[in-house]
C-alpha cells in the first residue's frame, strides 16, 4: 500500500504561503523594533527623549547657571576654599560661585529630565536639590534649525556640566575666561554642546547633524598655527610645539577649556582671542571638555586625545590621553607632529 500523503488546494496552498509571510513579518518586524533605536522609527515612548528638548534645556542650565557666577563674582563673596590640588600640582579651588551654579544647573536638568544620567563637577546632594522645572518650550531659533524631534533611548543618555569653568581665573577676577557648559553624549558620543560666556552674555550651541548657532572662521593658519594653551603649563607645549610648527608659531596662553574652544570659532564681538589649535597634554576632566568637543563635531572640527582617537564620555570622569582641538585644518596632520613630542602624563 502507498503511503498516504496530503494534498492541498490551490485555495489551502495561498492560505499556508499566507500565514507562513505573517509570522515571518511578525518575527523580522519584531527584530527590526528591538534592533534599531526609537528615534530612527520615529515613535516616541516613555523611555524616550527629545535631543531638541535636552539642547533647549541645556541651554537654559547653562544660561542660569551663569547669572548665579556672576552675581557672585560681582557681590564679591566668593567664599573660596581649596578642594585640594591637581595634577600638575595648582590648587584645585571652589567658590560659592560653583556651589550655586551647580545647584541650578543639575537641578534643573535632573528635574526635567529624571530619566537620564548626569555626571557634574560639584556634588549635589538630593536635599539641596531645588524644584525647578522646564516647561518643554522649544525656543524659536531652535525650531527653526531642527524642524523634527530627534528621539533616543534615555538609558543611552550621558549629561556632563560644568557649572564653572576656569575657577582659578575667576578668583583672580580675569572674567572673559570663565563659562558654564553642558554636553549631551549618546552612546558616549557628544553630540550637543552648550558654552555659555557669564560676562558677555553669549552662548555657543550646537548639535551634531543638525546644526549650530555659531560657526567656524572663514580661514585658519595651519603651516604657522597659533596654538592656545593652558595657563599652568603653557612652557612645556611652548617648547614642544615651536620644534613641530617652526619659530614662528604664536602661543596663547588661556584659562578655561570653553574659552579655548571658542577661539577657533568665529565669536566676532565677544572679547574671544583666536587660535587655530588647542593642545592640552595633561589630564583633563571630561566635563571640561564634552560640550567643546560636541561643537566642534557638529562644526566639522576634531577633538581627539594627542593620539588621534576619539574620547568617550562614559565611565570614569576624566580623560588621560591629552588633548587635540581643531577646525578648519587637518588634524591626523596635527596628531602627526605632536603625538611623538608630547608624552601625556
Amino acid at each position: 500500500m502507498a503511503p498516504m500523503g496530503i494534498r492541498l488546494s490551490p485555495l489551502g496552498i495561498g492560505v499556508f504561503c499566507l500565514l507562513g509571510l505573517g509570522v515571518l513579518y511578525h518575527v523580522y518586524s519584531g527584530f527590526l523594533t528591538w534592533r534599531i533605536p526609537s528615534f530612527l522609527l520615529g515613535e516616541r515612548g516613555e523611555d524616550t527623549v527629545d535631543l531638541r528638548e535636552l539642547l533647549a534645556v541645556s541651554v537654559k542650565a547653562a544660561q542660569l547657571g551663569g547669572v548665579e557666577v556672576k552675581a557672585v563674582r560681582e557681590s564679591n563673596k566668593l567664599n573660596e576654599n581649596l578642594k585640594g590640588k591637581t595634577r600638575e600640582g595648582a590648587d584645585d579651588k571652589m567658590t560659592r560661585g560653583d556651589l550655586l551654579s551647580n545647584k541650578k544647573m543639575a537641578s534643573l536638568i535632573k528635574n526635567s529630565f529624571p530619566g537620564v544620567q548626569v555626571n557634574t563637577e560639584e556634588h549635589l546632594d538630593e536635599e539641596d536639590k531645588e524644584s525647578s522645572n522646564w516647561d518643554h518650550t522649544l525656543p524659536d531659533e531652535i525650531k527653526d534649525l531642527i524642524k523634527h524631534p530627534k528621539l533616543v533611548p534615555a538609558e543611552s543618555i550621558t549629561i556632563w556640566i560644568d557649572p564653572l569653568d576656569a575657577t582659578h581665573e575667576y578668583t583672580e577676577n580675569l572674567i572673559n575666561y570663565v563659562t558654564t557648559m553642558v554636553c549631551v553624549a549618546v552612546d558616549g558620543k557628544p553630540i550637543i554642546g552648550v558654552i555659555h560666556k557669564p560676562f558677555t552674555g553669549y552662548t555657543a550651541w550646537a548639535m551634531v547633524e543638525e546644526g549650530s548657532n555659531t560657526k567656524r572662521r572663514d580661514s585658519y593658519n595651519e603651516e604657522f598655527p597659533n596654538i592656545i594653551v593652558s595657563r599652568s603649563h603653557s612652557g612645556k607645549v611652548k617648547e614642544v610645539t615651536l620644534q613641530s610648527f617652526g619659530n614662528q608659531t604664536k602661543i596663547i596662553s588661556a584659562g578655561g577649556s570653553g574659552y579655548k574652544v571658542l577661539s577657533l570659532l568665529d565669536v566676532t564681538g565677544n572679547e574671544q582671542e583666536t587660535a587655530d589649535v588647542y593642545v592640552h597634554i595633561t589630564y583633563i576632566k571630561k566635563w571640561d571638555i564634552c560640550a567643546g568637543n560636541a561643537i566642534l563635531n557638529a562644526l566639522g572640527g576634531h577633538m581627539t586625545n594627542l593620539k588621534g582617537e576619539e574620547i568617550i564620555y562614559t565611565g570614569s570622569d576624566g580623560n588621560e590621553g591629552g588633548l587635540l582641538a581643531s577646525i578648519g585644518v587637518d588634524h591626523n596632520a596635527l596628531v602627526e607632529k605632536l603625538a611623538l613630542k608630547i608624552s601625556p602624563k
